[in-house]
C-alpha cells in the first residue's frame, strides 16, 4: 500500500512509480497515482518479487511540495478487499457483493489498475493509447471489403485544397494522404492562390500526373483563403465536398470511415470526426474527442472544425466561403449550413480521429492568438447568425476561440421559484439564503424554504424571521413537509406551491458568488428549446464541484472536471463556454415548470436520495430538450454537509438499489453520452482516454 500527499501548484498531478525487479525498469512495471494537491492519494501496488521503486512525483515540468509519503507491504488478504471496494464504487461489473470475493487479487488486477491508468494528458500517454487502443481496432484490407460489400451506396467526395507557399515537406505529406486513402471514390480539387514558391507548382503538377483524380486551378492573382476555396469548390462534383488545409493530413480510413457512417444515415448533411494535431516530425499529440451534435458547444466554439464533411448541394446553396471570413471562413459556412438543416440527425458526428491539424509557427493549432483576426471574424460570423436565427443575442469574445452569448431575459422577467430543502443547519441554511438575498441581481423571484422536520431551535427561530421580515417583501415563504426525507418527494411538494413559471431546485448548502447568476439561468431556462440548466459550482477551497453530468461514470454518472482549479480551462476550454450536457446536478438547477410537470416531476418512489436529478434531466432530454450548463452561474457548494455522506450499510445498500433502477431503466444510455466521447474514460471524471478494454467493450 502507498500513501502520499502533496501540494501541487497546478492543483493535481500524475504521479507513477516505476519498479525494477532486476531486469530494468520499464512501462510495464510501473503503477499511475492521480494525485490532488492537498489531498491524501493511496492505492494497492502488485510487486512480484524483491524491487527497487522510483516515484516520479509529476509527469511534467513543476513544483510540488511532498508532505506524506508511506510504503508498507501488506498481505493478498489485506489487500484484496480494498481493492474490490475501490472496484465496486467506480466499476459497474462489480456492483454484487459477492463478485470477486472467491477469486485471487490476480483475477480483478487489470481491471483495478485501470482506474488509475490512463489519465495522463500528454503525448506520451496519447503515444501509448494510439498503439494499443486506436490501431487494434482499424480495420485491414480484407475487413474493408467484408465491411463494405453490403454497402446499399457508395458516396462519392470532392476534397477541397486551397493552398499557398506551402512547404515542401508539409505539402507532400498532405497529399500523400489524400492518395493513402483506403476509399477509392474520391477526387482532389486543388486551387493555388497564385504561390510565389516555385516548388509548389512543380508539385502539385507532379501529383496530377500520378493520379487522374487529381485536378489544379492555378489562380492568377492571389484572393486569400476563401476565394480560393471557392475556386476549388467550383471544380467539385461529388456527393460531399471533404475540406483539408494545405499543411494537415487525413487519417488513411478518412473516407472510408465516412462512407460507413453514411450507410446508416443516408440523409445526412453535415459529418465531422474527432482530430488530434501533429507537429513538422509527424508526432501526434493533442487529441480532441469530441461530443455528437451540441448546438450550444458550438456558439461557444467551433467544436466541429476537422473533418468537416459537406452536402455539395447545400454548401452551394449557401453560397460557398464568403469572402471578408478569413481565418474562420470554415466556422461561418458551417453556421449558414447548420441553419438549413431541418433534422438534427443529419448533423453526424464520426467518433475517431480522421484528421491530423498541422501544429506549425503561425498556425491556429497552437493557439487561436496566432490569428487574432480570426476571433473577430468568428464573433461577426456568430452575431449574423444570431441576428437572422436568434434576434436579441449579442455574442462576446470570452478569449480567442471561445465565445459567450448573451441571451435576452423576457419583460416582464418570469417569477422564479427557488425550491430549498432544509433540515436543521441553521449556519449553512443561513449562509444560502443571506447570499441569494443579499447577491442576486435578478428582480422577480421567490424562496420556498421547505423544512422537513427540523428540530434545531436555532433553525426554527431563523426559518420564521426571515419569512415574517417585512423588509424581504415577502419574497421568502416557509412550507413544511412532515415526512422521512425524500429529495424528490420534497421537490414535488414544493413545485405544487410554487407561484413561479420557473422552478429552481437549490440544495440548501449553496452559496451564491455573481450577482447575476439567476438572470445568466433564467436566459437560457426561458429558451423553448432548452430543458435543465446548471451551474458551475466550486468547492470551498475553489476547486470544481460541478461543471456537468456525465453519463456512464462510475456505473450510472458523474461531475465532469471534478476536482480541477476553478480558474483552469477544462478539456479544450469546456469549462469557459456555455454547452449541452444530459445532465445537471439537482444542487442549483432550474426548469420552466411547464417541462418539470411534462415529464411528471422527480422519481419520489424509487429514488428518494440519488439520481433523481440526472433521471429527471434523462428524461427531459428524451422528451426532446437540450439541457444545459453555464460557466456563468457561479455558487459555491458545501456538498452534503446537511445530510452526511453515505457511510452507513443501509445507506450503501440504499444507494446500491438506486444504482441498479438507473441502470435498469436507462440501459445502454449510460454507457454512450451523445455530450461525451466514446474514447473517454467512463472510470474517471477528467476526460481523460479510455483504456484499452474498454473501447472493446471489457472495461
Amino acid at each position: 500500500m502507498v500513501e502520499v500527499n502533496m501540494t501541487l501548484a497546478l492543483g493535481q498531478a500524475d504521479a507513477r512509480f516505476y519498479l525494477d525487479t532486476g531486469d530494468g525498469e520499464s512501462e510495464e512495471m510501473s503503477f499511475a497515482l492521480p494525485v490532488r494537491s492537498g489531498k491524501l492519494a493511496k492505492r494497492v501496488l502488485c510487486v512480484p518479487a524483491e524491487a527497487k521503486m522510483r516515484f516520479d512525483p509529476l509527469a511534467s515540468v513543476g513544483s510540488f511540495t511532498i508532505g506524506h509519503f508511506r510504503v508498507v507491504r501488506v498481505l493478498e488478504a489485506f489487500a484484496r478487499p480494498r481493492v474490490l471496494r475501490k472496484l465496486r464504487n467506480i466499476h459497474p461489473r462489480y456492483r454484487q457483493s459477492d463478485t470477486g470475493e472467491r477469486y485471487r487479487l490476480s483475477h480483478y488486477w487489470s481491471d483495478y489498475n485501470a482506474l488509475f491508468e490512463g489519465s495522463q494528458q500528454d503525448s506520451e500517454g496519447y503515444a501509448r493509447w494510439i498503439e494499443k487502443a486506436e490501431r487494434t481496432l482499424l480495420p485491414d484490407g480484407a475487413s474493408h471489403e467484408r465491411i463494405s460489400a453490403c454497402w446499399k451506396s457508395r458516396p462519392t467526395f470532392s476534397i477541397l485544397l486551397p493552398t499557398f507557399n506551402t512547404r515542401e515537406s508539409q505539402l507532400r505529406d498532405c497529399l500523400d494522404s489524400i492518395l493513402a486513402q483506403t476509399y477509392p471514390h474520391w477526387d482532389l480539387c486543388v486551387a493555388d492562390d497564385a504561390s510565389t514558391e516555385p516548388h509548389v507548382a512543380k508539385i502539385l503538377a507532379e501529383y496530377a500526373q500520378r493520379d487522374a483524380r487529381i485536378r489544379v486551378i492555378v489562380r492568377e492573382h492571389n484572393g486569400h483563403i476563401c476565394a480560393a476555396s471557392n475556386t476549388a469548390l467550383s471544380m467539385a462534383g461529388q456527393d460531399f465536398v471533404v475540406l483539408l488545409d494545405h499543411d494537415d493530413t487525413l487519417a488513411a480510413n478518412a473516407l472510408f470511415a465516412v462512407a460507413q457512417h453514411l450507410q446508416s444515415r443516408p440523409t445526412a448533411q453535415i459529418l465531422y470526426s474527432d482530430e488530434d494535431k501533429i507537429d513538422d516530425d509527424g508526432h501526434r499529440f493533442a487529441p480532441f474527442f469530441k461530443p455528437d451534435w451540441s448546438p450550444d458547444l458550438l456558439y461557444a466554439q467551433n467544436y466541429v472544425c476537422h473533418l468537416g464533411i459537406y452536402r455539395r448541394e447545400l454548401v452551394t446553396a449557401v453560397g460557398g466561403f464568403r469572402p471578408g471570413f478569413e481565418g474562420s471562413q470554415d466556422y461561418d459556412l458551417l453556421l449558414r449550413c447548420v441553419a438549413r438543416v431541418t433534422d438534427s440527425r443529419d448533423i453526424v458526428h464520426i467518433p475517431m480521429v480522421l484528421y491530423h491539424w498541422r501544429a506549425s509557427e503561425g498556425s491556429t493549432a497552437l493557439g487561436h492568438d496566432r490569428k487574432d483576426y480570426a476571433a473577430e471574424a468568428a464573433r461577426r460570423a456568430l452575431q449574423e447568425h444570431m441576428d437572422r436565427h436568434h434576434p436579441g443575442v449579442v455574442m462576446e469574445v470570452t478569449r480567442p476561440g471561445i465565445y459567450r452569448p448573451r441571451w435576452p431575459v423576457p419583460a416582464p422577467p418570469p417569477l422564479v421559484s427557488l425550491i430549498v430543502p432544509t433540515r436543521d443547519g441553521y449556519d449553512i441554511l443561513r449562509t444560502c439564503i443571506e447570499s441569494i438575498l443579499q447577491k442576486t441581481s435578478y428582480p422577480n423571484y421567490e424562496i420556498l424554504i421547505v423544512d422537513n422536520q427540523s428540530t434545531c431551535p436555532q433553525t426554527l427561530a431563523y426559518m420564521a424571521e426571515i419569512c415574517a421580515d417585512a423588509s424581504r417583501s415577502g419574497r421568502v415563504r416557509l412550507l413544511q413537509f412532515d415526512f422521512p426525507f425524500n429529495y424528490s418527494a420534497i421537490n414535488n411538494f414544493a413545485a405544487k406551491e410554487a407561484r413561479g413559471s420557473i422552478l429552481g431546485l437549490i440544495n440548501n448548502d449553496v452559496e451564491v458568488i455573481n450577482a447575476d447568476w439567476l438572470t445568466e439561468m433564467v436566459s437560457h431556462a426561458v429558451r423553448p428549446d432548452i430543458g435543465c440548466v446548471g451551474a458551475k459550482l466550486y468547492y470551498p477551497d475553489r476547486t470544481i464541484q460541478h461543471a456537468g453530468v456525465v453519463l456512464g461514470i462510475g456505473g450510472v454518472a458523474g461531475h465532469s472536471h471534478k476536482y480541477l482549479p476553478g480558474h483552469a480551462d477544462g478539456y479544450f476550454g469546456r469549462l469557459l463556454a456555455i454547452h449541452n450536457v444530459s445532465a445537471v446536478t439537482g444542487a442549483a438547477l432550474l426548469v420552466r415548470r411547464a417541462v418539470f410537470d411534462l415529464v411528471g416531476g422527480l422519481d419520489q418512489e424509487t429514488l428518494k436520495v440519488a439520481f433523481n436529478d440526472v433521471d429527471f434531466c434523462i428524461k427531459v432530454r428524451d422528451a426532446g430538450f437540450r439541457n444545459l450548463w453555464t460557466p456563468f452561474a457561479e455558487l459555491f457548494h458545501h456538498e452534503s454537509k446537511s445530510r452526511g455522506t453515505d457511510e452507513t450499510e443501509d445507506k450503501r445498500k440504499r444507494f446500491a438499489l438506486e444504482c441498479e433502477v438507473m441502470q435498469e431503466r436507462w440501459g445502454s444510455a449510460l454507457s454512450r453520452d451523445p455530450f461525451y466521447n466514446p474514447n473517454l474514460t467512463l472510470v474517471r471524471e477528467d476526460y481523460s482516454l479510455a483504456s484499452h478494454q474498454s473501447l472493446v467493450g471489457g472495461d
